[in-house]
């Protein structure tokens, strides 16, 4: 319900418009007479029920909009993961918002009180798992319910419950700060099973969220001695887990019926802080009500992409950057925007290991082009202790600048450029990670497969033969080499049709527009 607006219905596919006439403050001053008081957090509810009215202010302070959520107990809903329930062991729920954690918080609580007979004590900050009032919601069965007075003492409330009534088992929703966190592993430490969730939608939001990274053991930058980093094969500033998780098992709900499950959070982090993939397993529910479990060797692969390098500031986090573009993310296209109908290419496999690039005397924006031009892993850094390689200019190396002779007393190999162009870092691009360029002479035809060209020459037929049916105005082709973009121009041109290139290379594409 807004002011001003017709009120309206939201599920979770559609919308519905509840009346022909448009929210007065009549309407949202009647409801809020007929509710519970609002907290700080803006929440209210309906005494022993578990429906919320969240409020929309102005200013001035005053509701002028109210968000009507229906809850309600499912029963059933933590059967995919009953077994980890019963074990003992403290759990973590993550998910986008919506998709169902608080309820099977609620069915969690109910089944460790009711069919395990545990002591459980519920923290409910807004009163959103037992409803609202003095008499908590029945579908909590027998656990007992905490309110917080207000929303930033959530932390303390979490500690008088440990300390004053004896829980063998504390449920908490959507622990936020820092001092939460840290309320949580002291209840972990005193012998206490967790069951909460936390805001964030993988594991790997986790780890790149410095407030709340402490639930899977913090992350921390470690300095390793000369033998051990030889050991090991790496650098010497490496990512590690600072303590072990007080949560021992991670789940991410990605709908009702599946779910992604971290059997082992200590394991699973070291693993993705090494550049390997964490061990997981998949578990659905299918019509017929079974559980189906199989492992899965990268967690991420259906998800949005979102690197430590793209989170954090530091080389020690861009190293993971590597890893995952290892794994199989399409590096990003530092040039501009990929055209979105075109096909995405799959990147070359290189049998050498992400390389860590310190420019020093060269233009970091020409290296990112030269870098997106050949589509090699490796990145630029800001400290040379993070670099596994460093360019410079000749006329650097020749004057022993500082930043070269340290470079050198590390091991670090130091590439040499004659001039700062991209061509000369492409070149010495191509010699690290032994690759061939092969120099294109205005003119003349270069090096490409018939396939290629013969695959070219059909989609800019098809899109002409389109546009001269009157289907499109204009058409976008797929990213194409020089030489092609030339032939697509011809070709445009014999049919009076007009063509321009388009964005940088490698993206670089043809347009064709009717005359």
């Amino acid at each position: 319900m807004d002011l001003g607006r017709m009120p309206e219905a939201r599920y979770r596919v559609s919308e519905t418009f509840l009346s022909d006439h448009e929210v007065s403050q009549d309407d949202i001053d009647y409801v809020i007479a007929r509710i519970g008081e609002f907290g700080e957090d803006n929440r209210a509810g309906i005494p022993r029920t578990l429906h919320r009215i969240s409020a929309i202010r102005n200013r001035a302070g005053k509701a002028i909009g109210l968000t009507c959520r229906v809850g309600r107990a499912v029963f059933g809903t933590i059967a995919i993961l009953r077994d980890l329930i019963d074990s003992g062991r403290s759990v973590l729920l993550l998910g986008q918002p919506g998709v169902g954690k608080t309820t099977m918080l609620r069915e969690t609580a109910r089944v460790l009180a009711e069919e395990l007979r545990k002591r459980v004590v519920i923290v409910d900050t807004s009163n959103e798992i037992a409803g609202d009032g003095d008499i908590p919601h029945q579908g909590i069965g027998r656990a007992r319910r905490m309110q917080v007075p207000r929303p930033a003492e959530q932390h303390a409330v979490m500690i008088e419950a440990v300390e004053n009534h004896m829980p063998q088992v504390i449920v908490i929703d959507e622990i936020g700060t820092e001092l939460e966190a840290l309320a949580a592993r002291t209840i972990a430490e005193r012998g206490v099973q967790l069951i909460g969730t936390a805001h964030g939608n993988n594991l790997d939001n986790l780890m790149v969220n410095p407030t709340l990274s402490d639930l899977i053991g913090g992350i921390q930058a470690v300095t390793l001695g000369d033998d051990e980093a030889r050991r090991r094969g790496t650098q010497k500033t490496v990512l590690e887990r600072k303590a072990p998780p007080t949560f021992d098992v991670l789940v991410e709900i990605r709908s009702w019926d599946e779910v992604i499950v971290y059997n082992d959070v200590a394991n699973a982090v070291d693993n993705l802080l090494r550049s390997e993939p964490p061990q997981a397993e998949l578990r659905q529910r299918d019509a017929d009500g079974q559980i189906i479990i199989q492992p899965v060797s990268d967690p991420f692969i259906n998800q949005p992409e979102v690197t430590l390098a793209q989170q954090a500031v530091g080389g020690a986090h861009r190293e993971r950057n590597g890893s995952r573009e290892q794994r199989g993310a399409a590096p990003q296209d530092v040039n501009g925007p990929r055209n979105r109908n075109a096909p995405v290419e799959t990147s070359t496999v290189f049998s050498k290991p992400q390389q860590r690039i310190y420019p020093y005397g060269v233009s970091r924006d020409r290296l990112e082009r030269a870098i997106a031009n050949l589509r090699v892993p490796a990145a630029i850094v800001r400290d040379m202790q993070d670099a596994t390689m460093v360019m410079t200019l000749k006329s650097y190396y020749r004057q022993g600048a500082s930043r070269v002779r340290q470079a050198s007393d590390r091991g670090v190999p130091v590439y040499v450029l004659r001039n700062n162009t991209i061509t000369q870092m492409e070149r010495q691009l191509a010699d690290v990670f032994d690759m061939q360029i092969v120099e294109h002479i205005p003119g003349k035809r270069p090096n490409l497969s018939r396939e290629e060209e013969v695959q070219a020459r059909l989609e800019t037929e098809e899109a002409i033969t389109q546009m001269l049916n009157g289907d499109h105005q204009a058409v976008e082709l797929t990213p194409r080499s020089n030489y092609i973009r030339r032939l697509q121009h011809q070709m445009a041109e014999r049919y009076n049709l007009k063509s321009e290139s388009q964005g940088h290379e490698p993206n670089r594409r043809v347009k064709l527009y009717r005359s």
